[in-house]
């Protein structure tokens, strides 16, 4: 298969990200096949499906994480290519493997198996990380299995956290295989380690089939910041479309709003130097691409202190979720971008097509995801039917979603009840978080939970978090 023969892309995702993945493979002019579970006939992903490439291009299926049900409807369909959107099988590096080492081999839109394998392994990434000088969160970087050796390190970093003059420390116990805040559980009693870390143990095994564990020290006042790599199969120009800023977050580490840059400098004093600080984790992102031979888009994770200090956290091999919100700030050769796009582009084996030096970085972007849910009841989720679901189309405004507009959509219980990313751009912080709160204010999102009550959401949490963005 050549990069510029037409290729057929099963889409082995749902949602909103099948719904960019389909556009963007239109746009590119290839075709695309989708797959849908009994609980995901409304979505829109399964109508645009059916209308884009007709009735053959939508598949139902019982599970989204069942490889031979894939590689089934792969056959029948005639599918060259896959892309496993987020979530699901996008990082199981032993799915990226059968793609391509089946008898009927198909392409993997993603990195090369075993990069996903080697960089999806946080600690396989650490150990590649200190070898090359790039900081890493204090802790084990190999898999911890024995009881008493990660009580040991677990002693250690309360100690250290102490001397540090931190009154009331933690640590983490992650599964080294875990990832999207999957896995991982917060100790700050040295008694109830011994059981935490059995229970993460089990989970990695039975989440991930792998019980790799690490023990590492909880930072505390930290934000979350990201940069956005990009590389063609060749594996030696990298390059970045910036950095963001992902530190609201729910309770249980997931995400709620994303800003590009990581940091605003020139709006915002901080007790660092800022501009130094993204400067410093993108080279050292960039770094790790290019030793490791990275060959297609990824998001090196990074937590920072706020003295300033950078710490890798790990690779996300893989697109994500708030991939958009770099895109928006970008451009290449002057145009706009779409990483999906690009994506896809790269992982057929076209080449990069451009450097560092091609790409420009402008302004501020906002990404709010939109979700059904209980923020003041530690983010509960909340199922029901939608009913309304309307914005005011803006050029400064993107929305993603899965959620027909016209309403009579039922939440599924099945997923998580993500309905929309979206996406506000402006000349400044200032002008992004105005354009939000105008943006989450007049959208009229309205529908029934189970119970026949007023159907609950994240809208009102989100607006009360604009007015903090990049703030450390």
């Amino acid at each position: 298969m050549t990069a510029r023969m037409r290729h057929r892309i099963l889409i082995a995702n749902r949602g909103e990200i099948a719904v960019r993945i389909l556009r963007a493979c239109e746009r590119l002019g290839h075709e695309a096949v989708c797959v849908a579970t009994a609980a995901d006939h409304a979505s829109m992903h399964a109508r645009l499906a059916l209308e884009t490439f007709g009735p053959d291009a939508l598949y139902r299926i019982s599970s989204y994480q069942d490889p031979n049900e894939l590689f089934a409807v792969a056959d029948h369909a005639g599918a060259t290519a896959v892309h496993p959107g987020y979530g699901f099988l996008a990082e199981d590096f032993r799915f990226a493997r059968r793609v391509a080492n089946r008898d009927r081999p198909l392409v993997f839109i993603g990195p090369s198996w075993w990069l996903v394998r080697d960089l999806g392994d946080k600690i396989n990434t650490k150990r590649l990380a200190r070898r090359l000088g790039v900081p890493t969160s204090p802790g084990s970087d190999r898999p911890v299995t024995d009881e008493l050796e990660a009580e040991q390190l677990a002693r250690d970093l309360f100690l250290f956290q102490e001397e540090q003059g931190v009154q009331l420390g933690a640590v983490l116990v992650k599964a080294s295989a875990g990832g999207g805040g999957m896995g991982i559980e917060e100790v700050g009693d040295l008694d109830e380690f011994r059981s935490v870390f059995r229970r993460i143990r089990n989970y990695a095994k039975r989440q991930f089939g792998d019980d790799g564990v690490l023990i590492e020290q909880r930072l505390y006042d930290f934000n979350h910041l990201e940069v956005q790599v990009v590389a063609d199969r060749s594996g030696i120009g990298p390059v970045h479309f910036g950095t963001r800023n992902c530190s609201i977050q729910s309770t249980g580490r997931q995400k709620r709003v994303e800003v590009a840059p990581g940091f605003a400098p020139e709006e915002i004093a901080y007790p660092f130097d800022a501009a130094a600080l993204l400067e410093e984790i993108t080279v050292h992102s960039l770094n790790m691409a290019r030793e490791s031979g990275y060959d297609n888009l990824g998001t090196w994770e990074w937590i920072v202190t706020p003295a300033g200090e950078p710490f890798l956290m790990e690779v996300n091999t893989r697109i994500q979720v708030e991939n958009g919100v770099s895109a928006a700030i970008a451009t290449v050769h002057g145009e706009p971008v779409d990483l999906v796009r690009e994506q896809i582009r790269l992982g057929l084996g076209e080449p990069l097509g451009y450097t560092q030096e091609d790409v420009a970085l402008h302004g501020v972007a906002v990404e709010y995801r939109i979700i059904a849910e209980r923020p003041e009841d530690r983010f509960a989720p909340c199922t029901g039917e939608v009913q309304r679901f309307e914005w005011t189309a803006r050029p400064w405004l993107a929305v993603h979603t899965h959620v027909p507009q016209n309403g009579g959509y039922a939440i599924p219980t099945d997923f998580d009840p993500n309905l929309a990313l979206g996406i506000v751009t402006g000349a400044s912080v200032a002008e992004a978080a105005e354009r939000g709160r105008e943006f989450l204010s007049s959208l009229t999102l309205t529908g029934r939970d189970e119970k026949g009550l007023p159907l609950s959401t994240n809208l009102d949490y989100l607006l009360d978090r604009t007015g903090g963005m990049l703030r450390v």
